[in-house]
């Protein structure tokens, strides 16, 4: 075996110790270089799982598994890390001496999310998501003098253990009927009994609540309004994009349609997340709330796509969480500048802001417009993927309620742009004044936006390579 094809996992294990050590080592001077080490070095990982695309092999009887589907998904990670890191940079000024260590628990939870896209093996799975979630766990509690993120922090580790603890069980009544944990040999060992059926409906619960499906939603609004906001953005995209990378894999290859039809009871889990996400976001007055009930209507989205379990379908699941990544990173880094400049990121706080900052406002707006599925915009091409999926597979209800929503979802989404545009400021002649960094991240957002929807093919083609796995 060549274990030189772990070099992106090895690496991003080292950059994180070597971060947080520096934290510990450095002086107070030298520690405001931290970030910026972080972001070349992820960088630079970046480049090189982009070059290790195609590279196939098994690890250790098929317990870890590096393929192209796995590389797509840490390509997302590393992606989604940078853009975070890079659009939040000053609001991790605020942490100060213990900024390092933020740095290196973001990069801790980027493994984990790796871990779990190449697990081919469910105990890995679950150490991956582990791995993720106890990093998150802290940094939702990151801000100490704050009382709602000390509370989001408490609920996320709640409710978190106990979502754990289930599907741990799940996985402990799969094994019992199988024999074995490894993905790829489920299939040939189970058969489809009341126990099988328990352990599918546990797994597929654990998993729900990772990607805040409904009813496991619960814990999304408070802990996303609560958590520092550079947090809340990585939650709302490398999270649940983690959880639905190994969900497809292990629903896919462990759980054949052919011993047991999962779609229906997915789909009716889906209709339930976006017709629920999107109903409740049309209420909410704080922008990382509504954020929060869009994102658990996205998750319906995507869901749909597994539920028709075809090539339109697969592809879309892996299109629209990598749109996702410049789409909702785009929105969320307009929210962390606006918390910086008001503190708040009440609806209110946005008033007036095509006039103090034309490009955040424009950035927003985009990127909003992309989620509700506006074309030409990428949001529009993942959703025509997922919803065509739907539709071939013979769940046409599906896609029509997906329809439905994404239309509503236009009115909460331009109720922010309608402020920004039309509402009258509290400050009318001060400019809001953005970094270098920041604005570049914004443009990247933007650009990537705009661009996988005018020309969806090179994105449409690395997926459709990912998917083949499966098919």
């Amino acid at each position: 075996m060549d274990y030189s094809l772990l070099a992106t996992e090895i690496l991003t294990a080292v950059i994180g110790l070597l971060v947080l050590v520096s934290g510990l080592v450095l002086p107070q001077r030298g520690r405001e270089i931290v970030g910026k080490m972080s972001v070349l070095a992820l960088l630079l990982v970046l480049i090189y799982t982009i070059f290790r695309f195609h590279v196939h092999q098994s690890f250790f009887g098929g317990i870890y598994l590096v393929d192209s589907y796995g590389s797509f998904f840490k390509i997302l990670f590393l992606l989604a890390a940078l853009l975070v890191m890079l659009s939040t940079g000053k609001y991790i000024e605020r942490f100060r001496e213990r900024s390092s260590e933020f740095y290196a628990l973001m990069i801790f939870a980027t493994l984990g999310m790796m871990i779990m896209a190449c697990a081919g093996d469910l105990i890995t799975v679950y150490l991956g998501l582990e791995l993720m979630t106890v990093s998150f766990y802290i940094l939702t509690a990151y801000l100490l003098n704050d009382e709602r993120s000390a509370e989001a922090g408490l609920k996320y580790l709640i409710l978190g253990a106990v979502s754990s603890a289930v599907m741990l069980f799940g996985v402990s009544l799969i094994y019992a009927l199988s024999g074995t944990t490894v993905i790829g040999e489920i299939a040939a060992k189970i058969n489809t009994q009341p126990a099988l059926i328990a352990g599918i409906v546990m797994l597929l619960a654990g998993f729900a609540f990772k990607i805040s499906a409904v009813p496991f939603h619960m814990w999304a609004p408070d802990i996303y309004q609560g958590a520092p906001i550079p947090v809340t953005t990585y939650l709302a995209v490398g999270s649940k994009a983690a959880g639905f990378a190994a969900l497809v894999r292990i629903f896919m290859i462990a759980l054949p349609l052919s011993q047991f039809n999962w779609t229906l009871m997915l789909a009716v889990l889906a209709a339930l997340t976006i017709i629920i996400g999107n109903l409740i976001a049309l209420t909410q007055k704080d922008v990382k709330r509504l954020l929060a009930y869009s994102s658990i209507a996205q998750a319906g989205y995507i869901l749909a796509g597994l539920v028709a379990a075809n090539a339109y379908g697969l592809k879309g699941v892996l299109f629209y969480a990598m749109l996702y990544v410049f789409s909702n990173t785009g929105a969320f880094a307009v929210a962390t500048a606006v918390e910086v400049d008001t503190g708040s990121t009440d609806i209110s706080s946005f008033a007036g802001l095509g006039n103090r900052s034309p490009l955040l406002a424009a950035v927003m707006t985009i990127c909003m417009l992309s989620l509700a599925g506006i074309p030409p915009l990428a949001g529009f091409a993942g959703k025509f993927y997922l919803f065509s999926g739907a539709v071939q597979s013979g769940y046409l209800w599906l896609a029509f309620i997906g329809l439905i929503m994404s239309m509503i979802s236009v009115y909460y989404y331009l109720q922010v742009a309608k402020v920004m545009y039309i509402g009258e400021e509290a400050k009318p002649n001060e400019k809001m004044e953005v970094g270098g960094v920041a604005r570049f991240a914004m443009w990247i957002c933007l650009l990537g936006t705009i661009f996988l929807g005018v020309y969806p093919a090179p994105l449409s083609n690395l997926a459709q390579t990912a998917i083949q796995l499966f098919m």
